[in-house]
């Protein structure tokens, strides 16, 4: 395919060209151009032939120089219409230096009807292959920018989902060290188990966000969370904790249901009491936080930047694929997330390759 286009269509072009005004010129002037002598017939077929190779490599050469000085325009249609413009006056340059003098000089001379065929026609065929040769190239050009555009717009979501995944709450350090730190005074044993279930809780950090891991693990860091909770707890919290066994085989992102358990534990007050269920309804995980608040909590707006970026985390994530509420009332704070766990377009991280990072981090 390359060969007949490279080596064989010019010339074709070229005859094509020049049997069009040929048949028009014969129509109106009544001549019938194989009856004419041989030798000229010959000739005029010759030059046409020639000159279609000379046409289409002035095309090709003007195209270098298009893609060579303005493959930084922007604006394709303007780039077009002075490519077309340029195209448009080397046709007419060409065809008025090649066919226009032999027309003068065969036949009855030069006459409008000449002059007229010998411009329209070219022009009309040179267009013509100029829209179907570049077609191709700015199709290319414009799925090259959209994948470019494609690759940028998801550096800056990994980007900006790993800087979501880095805001663990400076408050919640905070609490656990310090909790730690009388342990150690009271109960050295609770303090090296306190100890351990934070540095379980930072070790989980570092899983890739791109990467889907199994709830079995997110519920196991959701019980270091709580268990740790519970420690600088007050005795009169009741705590409700339902976790449905046929979760654990599913496949989320991490650290999606932790904003929402944090969120509790740093608002509870009131009747102080804490419900947290996670269930699998129609292939589409449910987990529901409730937590009871001082009634002074509803002039502060429902949760803080844990929420915020929960939000907008699952939005990157899932998108289209989840739903997340807020509901307050003058006693309690509720927040639900539904998740379709279908909807997973990343790398499964499997139970062993988590435990591999487990180990490799320790």
């Amino acid at each position: 395919m390359n060969t007949f286009r490279k080596y064989i269509f010019p010339g074709l072009y070229g005859v094509i060209n020049y049997l069009s005004i040929r048949l028009l010129l014969d129509t109106v002037t009544g001549m019938k151009f194989w009856e004419r002598p041989f030798f000229l017939n010959g000739w005029e077929f010759s030059l046409s032939f020639l000159s279609g190779y000379l046409l289409l490599a002035i095309h090709h050469r003007l195209y270098r120089y298009f893609d060579k000085h303005w493959s930084n325009e922007n604006n394709y249609r303007r780039r077009m219409l002075k490519e077309l413009l340029i195209i448009s006056v080397a046709t007419l340059i060409f065809q008025n230096i090649t066919l226009m003098p032999w027309a003068a000089l065969t036949d009855d001379g030069l006459q409008w009807y000449d002059v007229a065929d010998i411009n329209l026609i070219p022009l009309l065929y040179s267009l013509i292959y100029y829209g179907v040769s570049r077609t191709n190239y700015f199709l290319q050009a414009y799925v090259s920018n959209k994948v470019k555009l494609q690759e940028v717009m998801n550096d800056q979501l990994q980007a900006e989902l790993k800087f979501l995944k880095s805001q663990l709450h400076p408050h919640f350090i905070f609490n656990a060290l310090n909790t730690i730190y009388f342990q150690m005074d009271e109960d050295v044993s609770a303090a090296k188990k306190s100890v351990e279930q934070f540095s379980e809780l930072l070790r989980y950090q570092l899983y890739d966000q791109q990467q889907t891991v199994s709830i079995r693990h997110e519920i196991q860091y959701l019980h270091s969370f709580i268990n740790l909770q519970k420690v600088r707890a007050s005795d009169k919290l009741v705590l409700n904790v339902q976790f449905d066994p046929e979760l654990y085989d599913q496949e989320v992102y991490p650290l999606l249901l932790f904003p929402l358990v944090e969120n509790a534990f740093k608002y509870v007050g009131g009747e102080y009491w804490i419900n947290i269920t996670a269930t699998l309804k129609k292939e589409t995980i449910h987990f529901i936080v409730e937590n009871a608040i001082p009634k002074i909590a509803m002039s502060t707006r429902a949760g803080g930047i844990g929420l915020e970026n929960l939000k907008r985390r699952l939005q990157l994530l899932y998108p289209g694929k989840h739903t997340f509420d807020i509901s307050k009332t003058e006693r309690t704070f509720k927040a639900a997330l539904s998740i379709q766990p279908e909807a997973v377009a990343y790398q499964t991280v499997t139970m062993e390759e988590d435990e591999d990072q487990m180990r490799h981090h320790r």
